[in-house]
């Protein structure tokens, strides 16, 4: 069969790379792609609009796509599985109205409050006034979320109360994040350590994939600004099977059967963004998608095939579904542009040396510019190693990092460090 992947990403860079071993898939097409996408096996970067869905559907049927997979979340919590759909095209994904679980911060956390699946307490608000009067009932630190989507951007961690209110202003008068920021969500703090639970599901049944976990800021020991992930690992041994049953039972399969009794099946990807505290997992925040970088270490692990699996998503045959998985650990390093995650160069000229069977770049932020590969986004690669212990894969993957060159780059040196 012929496959779309829509996006352009590390994530989307490591979902063609795996669909391109699939004996399923004659060719690949991703839209738009980058500087790496296309030197896959079988595969063509296309450039439509990732909104434009009546142009991907024209294409999706003039080239006889029986697969489509959506990586970013904007397509998907704008509806393109709804226009999809509707034209009888199989697409994975989940709904418009099940993507409203990380297009609304809000609606999440409402809907956790409702089905009773642990997360911090919070308040939701319009009026800022009101949301700085909360701030100061709840106390610092606390955590100040836009409702809508800022690109992995729009959490701030303030440790005053005098940062919380000044994001408040940020956000709300400003405008930083646009009308993404309208309405803020105000949480408690949670202490304790990151796990990114990923779990495909067909509405019914869940199956979790190896747990992770991403490093959101971008300097070592986790300091300065979040960004959307500078690196991750799996499996996270912090998450171990106990944990795993236990999420699974009060997290994730309460998640799917309350977004069933909604009216809104939710069917592809959960993500769980979790904070492992002293009082057990809490779920910081949902995504709806693969996430990234954490795709990256999950996929090179995986031994059973991509396309068969999606399929069982669409087909609502989940639980006929065994995954395998290759035994060791996996490691991504994102290397990113001088200035990220504020503003960064581009166009800077890259050299990549080979590197070793066990590793493969993923591009994310490059482009070809008259068949010079150069730097075109923040995050611009996810050096991605396997090896049969973590502190190998780690090792591995460093050691990768260094056949990577271009002006500017900056890259954490503690990827999985905290696991060790």
């Amino acid at each position: 069969m012929n496959v779309l992947v829509i996006g352009r990403g590390g994530r989307e860079h490591a979902l063609v790379w795996k669909l391109s071993k699939s004996p399923m898939v004659d060719k690949i097409y991703c839209t738009p792609g980058n500087g790496g996408i296309g030197s896959e096996p079988n595969t063509e970067c296309v450039f439509i609009d990732v909104l434009d869905f009546a142009g991907l559907i024209d294409f999706a049927k003039k080239n006889n796509i029986g697969l489509t997979i959506v990586g970013p979340e904007i397509p998907l919590t704008e509806g393109i599985v709804d226009a999809f759909e509707k034209e009888g095209l199989a697409i994975f994904g989940p709904s418009k109205a099940a993507a409203e679980l990380e297009g609304s911060k809000a609606f999440a956390k409402d809907f956790m409050k409702k089905y009773n699946i642990p997360t911090a307490e919070y308040g939701t608000f319009v009026n800022p006034q009101e949301a700085k009067e909360y701030v100061k009932k709840l106390g610092a630190p606390c955590v100040v979320k836009v409702d809508g989507l800022a690109a992995g951007k729009g959490v701030i961690i303030a440790m005053t109360e005098e940062e919380a209110i000044q994001a408040i202003d940020e956000i709300m008068d400003d405008k930083k994040f646009g009308d993404a920021g309208s309405q803020v969500v105000i949480e408690e703090f949670l202490e304790g350590e990151e796990v990114s639970l990923l779990a495909l599901t067909d509405g019914t049944t869940v199956v979790p994939l190896l747990p992770a976990q991403d490093h959101k800021r971008i300097f070592d020991n986790d300091q300065g600004p979040n960004t959307g992930g500078m690196g991750a690992y799996a499996p996270a041994p912090l998450c171990d099977a106990a944990m795993l049953k236990w999420v699974q039972g009060n997290i994730l399969q309460p998640t799917v059967d309350g977004m069933k009794k909604e009216g809104r099946t939710f069917k592809g990807v959960l993500y769980a963004g979790l904070m492992v505290t002293n009082k057990g997992p809490k779920v910081l925040e949902f995504n709806v998608r693969f996430g990234d970088p954490e795709t990256q270490p999950i996929l090179f692990l995986l031994e059973s095939d991509l396309v068969s699996i999606c399929n069982a998503v669409i087909d609502g045959t989940l639980d006929q579904t065994e995954l395998k998985w290759y035994q060791g650990s996996a490691v991504c390093v994102v290397i990113a542009a001088e200035g990220y995650p504020d503003a960064y160069q581009k166009g800077n000229p890259i050299t990549i040396s080979e590197v070793s069977d066990c590793t493969k770049v993923f591009h994310a932020g490059t482009k070809l510019d008259n068949g010079q590969l150069v730097t075109s986004g923040g995050r611009v690669f996810g050096v991605t190693s396997k090896g049969e212990t973590l502190a190998k894969a780690i090792k591995n993957a460093y050691n990768s990092v260094g056949q990577v060159n271009f002006d500017g780059m900056q890259y954490r040196k503690d990827i999985g460090a905290k696991a060790l």
